[in-house]
C-alpha cells in the first residue's frame, strides 16, 4: 500500500478525467464489400476478415447479406469477430411499415422483432431501422432519379402512413427492450426522407429503444443542418464515401465539419463506413477508412 505522500503526489500527478480524449471507433458495413454487385458478393466471414486486415474496429453487418439465421451461424460470425479483435455493433435491416394493408405491417413487425433477436444472438446492441416507403416509385432507379421523392399512394395522406408507422414501432418497443437492442431509425427513404419526419416517429414513441441512426449521405440537398437536427438522439452513424462516382449520386461531404457537430453534441459511438462508389473496394475502402480516422479522431 502506498504511504500517505506517495499517494498524494500520485494523484497530484494523474490526469484529470478527459485529458486523454478519444476519438470515435471506426466501422464499416459488409454493404461496402458487396454494394449489390453481382461479382462482388463477399461472406460475412470474408467481410469480418478484411476489416480487421485493415484495420477497422468494428463491423455492421447487413441482414440481406447474410447466408443463413440458424444459431450455429450467428455464433460462429460472433467468434469470428472475437479472434480478429472486432466488435459487430451495428446491425442494417430492411422493413416497411408505409402500407394501408393492416397484415402487410404485421408481416413486417414480426420481421422487425426477428431481427432484434437476431442482434441479441449476435451480441449487437443497435439494428438499423426505416420506415418503409409508399411504393410509388416504379424502382430503385427510379426513385433516385427523383431524388428519394415519390407520391403518396393515391386515396390515403402522409398523416395515414405516420400513424401506420408510429403504431408497429410501438408494437417493436418491447422486444427491443427484452433484449437490450436499441433500434436506430435512419434518415432514409419514405416518410424518413426528411429529419423532421424521422424526429416526428421518434419523439411519438418517446422511448430509449427507438433513436435514431444518422446517415451522411441520405440528405441530398443542404445535409449538415439536417444531420444535426437529428445529432441528439443519434445512437449510430452511418458514413457514407463515393470513391470512383457513385452508384446513384455523388456527394461532396466535409467529414471534419460533419465530426465537429457530432462532438458539440457528445456523440462517442462507431461511425460505420458505407462505402458507396464503383471503385473497387479493395483501394476505395482503406481511403475511406483514412478519411474517416483523420476527421474523427480526438479532437
Amino acid at each position: 500500500m502506498l504511504g500517505p505522500a506517495v499517494a498524494s503526489a500520485a494523484e497530484e500527478a494523474a490526469p484529470a478525467v478527459g485529458d486523454y480524449p478519444r476519438g470515435n471507433p471506426i466501422a464499416v458495413s459488409t454493404y461496402s464489400f458487396w454494394r449489390f454487385k453481382d461479382d462482388s458478393k463477399l461472406s460475412i466471414e470474408q467481410c469480418i476478415d478484411e476489416a480487421a486486415r485493415m484495420g477497422f474496429d468494428g463491423v455492421e453487418i447487413l441482414h440481406i447479406q447474410m447466408e443463413r439465421e440458424d444459431n450455429a451461424y450467428l455464433q460462429q460470425l460472433k467468434q469470428r469477430a472475437l479472434v480478429n479483435g472486432l466488435d459487430l455493433c451495428g446491425f442494417s435491416t430492411h422493413q416497411g411499415f408505409v402500407s394501408p394493408d393492416e397484415s402487410v405491417r404485421q408481416a413486417n413487425i414480426d420481421k422487425t422483432i426477428h431481427h432484434i433477436e437476431l442482434a441479441y444472438a449476435l451480441g449487437i446492441p443497435t439494428i438499423r431501422v426505416n420506415t418503409g416507403r409508399w411504393g410509388t416509385s416504379g424502382d430503385f432507379d427510379e426513385l433516385m432519379a427523383n431524388r428519394g421523392v415519390e407520391p403518396v399512394l393515391e386515396g390515403y395522406t402522409e398523416e395515414d402512413g405516420f400513424k401506420w408507422v408510429i403504431d408497429a414501432f410501438e408494437k417493436c418497443i418491447p422486444a427491443a427492450e427484452k433484449c437490450g437492442v436499441t433500434m436506430g431509425l435512419e434518415n432514409h427513404w419514405g416518410l424518413g426522407l426528411t429529419p423532421q419526419g424521422v424526429l416526428r416517429i421518434v419523439e411519438a414513441i418517446d422511448s430509449p429503444w427507438l433513436q435514431c441512426t444518422l446517415d451522411t449521405g441520405n440528405f441530398l440537398e443542404d445535409p449538415y443542418d439536417r444531420l444535426e437536427m437529428m445529432a441528439p438522439k443519434t445512437v449510430f452513424v452511418q458514413a457514407k464515401t463515393y470513391h470512383g462516382g457513385g452508384l446513384w449520386y455523388t456527394l461532396d461531404l466535409d467529414y471534419p465539419r460533419i465530426a465537429a457537430m457530432l462532438r458539440r453534441h457528445n456523440y462517442h459511438g462507431y461511425i460505420s463506413l458505407e462505402f458507396e462508389g464503383e471503385e473497387d473496394w479493395r483501394t476505395a475502402i482503406p481511403k475511406s477508412l483514412a478519411t474517416l480516422r483523420s476527421a474523427f479522431a480526438a479532437g
